[in-house]
């Protein structure tokens, strides 16, 4: 079976030196296992969970495969703030959201969980260009998040990628299709 912890080595391994300290954390501690129940205390309000929501689904949409939200990222990222990172972690996210939510607020009158996916690409689109107060800061750790939250669901191992538990021999002549998913294991 799938085991969040090989996963969460892979992700290291993919982002590097540059890995959000709450991931790098969470895959390092030599623990039997992450307690996948709810987070330890709450860390967004529920106007912050819904925007988590809304930019996670932005971050990793919906297509021929089920998107951030059916692979419950946003439940992952409060889970990962609340249970495995310090203050000075949860500073950049949440000033972010705050950010974000000002400026649709100011732009578009109503709250960025309210706007279009397209106001809501352009807001995050402001923070990855840090037009945004923290904007460049939130937006690069945000997006770690929801891509470990992602790629270490059974929906990203199993539906986007191809799962193979025991891979083969190395092939380095396998012929791969422009339409083939890529393995994980």
């Amino acid at each position: 079976m799938i085991d969040r912890r090989d996963a969460l080595g892979g992700i290291v391994a993919m982002f590097g030196a540059a890995l959000f300290a709450p991931i790098a954390r969470a895959a390092s501690v030599k623990i039997p296992a992450i307690d996948t129940g709810p987070p330890s205390a709450a860390v967004f309000t529920d106007a912050q969970r819904a925007l988590v929501s809304a930019l996670s689904e932005r971050v990793i949409p919906t297509t021929d495969t089920p998107g951030a939200i059916a692979a419950e990222v946003p439940q992952f990222i409060e889970k990962l703030l609340a249970d495995w990172a310090m203050p000075e972690d949860k500073a950049p996210i949440l000033a972010g959201l705050d950010a974000i939510e000002a400026r649709s607020r100011r732009d578009y009158g109503v709250t960025a969980a309210e706007v279009t996916p397209e106001r809501q690409d352009a807001l995050l689109t402001l923070a990855m260009d840090d037009a945004l107060p923290g904007g460049a800061d939130f937006f690069d750790r945000f997006r770690q998040l929801v891509i470990t939250g992602y790629y270490t669901s059974e929906i990203g191992i199993m539906q986007e990628r191809e799962y193979l538990p025991v891979p083969g021999h190395y092939d380095g002549h396998y012929p791969y299709t422009a339409d083939q998913k890529v393995f994980s294991s």
